[in-house]
């Protein structure tokens, strides 16, 4: 039902529910509607290009009839113009919105979402960087993020001493979440690319002396029997029921010493490691496979088990027989090992050398053996022969050492 006259004061006072909508006599498409529950809002019909649209103006507790009248006027010169006011409403109501909508909420509420969908291994982590490295971000408007306060960023890392691998990472994962928010209509674009990160020199291939290595071994050893110390004294002060379980007759206490030995004699970076299972590991073939979607490079790799990397996993698996994952503690597969290869550093005494730089050390005695570049190459998994070049070239003592053979 539909009643048609006037749109005023007291037509509008006098509208009644079962009358559902007045139709103004003065302004064509102009009309009110009344809900079920009394309340009333101002609407313009009208139709372009075919399409037609019930446009709402406001409602009766914040506009009065004239006030929606001249409203209606404005929107249908706007119509007769050729333009969709209902389609100009959204896009102000979308900029309205991209311009109040925080970093903080876009991480959250899209952003991890789309990250989880891609990887849940690596979402969280990559989420976090960005929550910690730019926390003075996360309350300020998508839209006002610039370049300038990020380069201002990067040179106080600089000074803080964080490395350009570091920087860029973190600047990466911004630059991956702004490259979504303006694929999804966010923001119109960003000028994050224009930051500028100076180079540092990255052909470090740090790896252990024979002196370095033997106190490595050294330091684990001693760490081992310090565990297997604990468990005796603390055995010895629990009541039989309580007691964990003695480490007698087993070679490894804890996936420290295997973890290490593996990365030394394969090469494998830490996080693909991390990643292996049981199903990767072929004793009898002698070798483990880094699945493609494990690995750094998206590609798979095979690598040959020596004498002693599988003599190694054997008696770990030995110790480890229900396990998934090849590196566990607890039963639980690890995500990390920072703090306890922190520990053993400063205990042997090692300095300047990340867990990541015994992928270094297997690259630089494979070479200092004699082996190809090419080799080599594939066993690290790179792309190209540059990169190899890059983190296996000869050590200085070996170099005087072949040269002193011509003397």
């Amino acid at each position: 039902m539909a009643i048609k006259q006037k749109i005023t004061i007291n037509s509008i006072k006098n509208f009644r529910v079962e009358d559902g909508r007045m139709n103004d006599t003065e302004v064509s498409g102009f009309h009110a509607r009344i809900s079920k529950n009394g309340l009333i809002k101002y609407y313009l019909y009208y139709r372009l290009k075919g399409i037609q649209c019930n446009y709402l103006l406001g409602s009766a507790k914040s506009l009065t009839p004239v006030q929606a009248r001249d409203l209606a006027k404005e929107a249908a010169g706007l119509v007769a113009s050729g333009k969709d006011v209902q389609l100009l409403k959204k896009e102000s109501k979308r900029h309205t919105m991209r311009e109040n909508l925080k970093l903080r909420t876009f991480l959250e509420k899209d952003y991890l979402p789309y990250l989880n969908g891609l990887n849940p291994k690596t979402a969280y982590k990559a989420y976090r960087n960005i929550i910690s490295s730019f926390a003075f971000l996360l309350d300020k408007n998508i839209a006002d993020i610039n370049a300038w306060e990020i380069q201002k960023w990067v040179a106080e890392r600089r000074k803080l001493g964080r490395a350009t691998s570091t920087i860029n990472y973190s600047l990466g994962r911004l630059k991956a979440a702004l490259n979504r928010a303006v694929e999804w209509d966010v923001i119109d674009s960003h000028n994050l690319d224009k930051i500028k990160v100076t180079r540092e020199d990255n052909t470090r291939t740090r790896y252990l002396s024979n002196q370095e290595e033997a106190a490595l071994f050294q330091a684990i050893k001693d760490r081992d029997q310090r565990i297997r110390d604990n468990r005796i004294s603390g055995n010895k002060h629990r009541s039989a029921r309580r007691q964990y379980p003695s480490f007698d007759g087993l070679r490894f206490v804890d996936y420290i010493e295997p973890l290490i030995l593996t990365a030394m004699h394969t090469g494998v970076r830490k996080g693909e490691l991390l990643s292996l299972t049981w199903n990767d590991v072929w004793f009898e073939q002698r070798y483990l496979t880094v699945r493609a979607e494990n690995a750094k490079s998206k590609k798979r790799r095979t690598i040959p088990l020596n004498d002693t990397i599988l003599d190694v996993l054997t008696t770990w698996r030995s110790q480890n027989p229900e396990a998934e994952h090849v590196f566990i503690s607890q039963n639980i597969p690890l995500t990390d090992v920072k703090k306890p290869w922190l520990r053993l550093m400063k205990e042997s005494g090692i300095e300047n050398f990340r867990f990541h730089d015994l992928r270094h050390h297997f690259a630089s005695k494979l070479v200092m053996a004699g082996v190809d570049l090419n080799t080599v190459r594939e066993l690290l998994g790179h792309s190209d022969l540059k990169m190899t070049l890059r983190y296996a070239h000869l050590a200085p003592e070996h170099k005087a050492a072949a040269v002193s053979m011509i003397g």
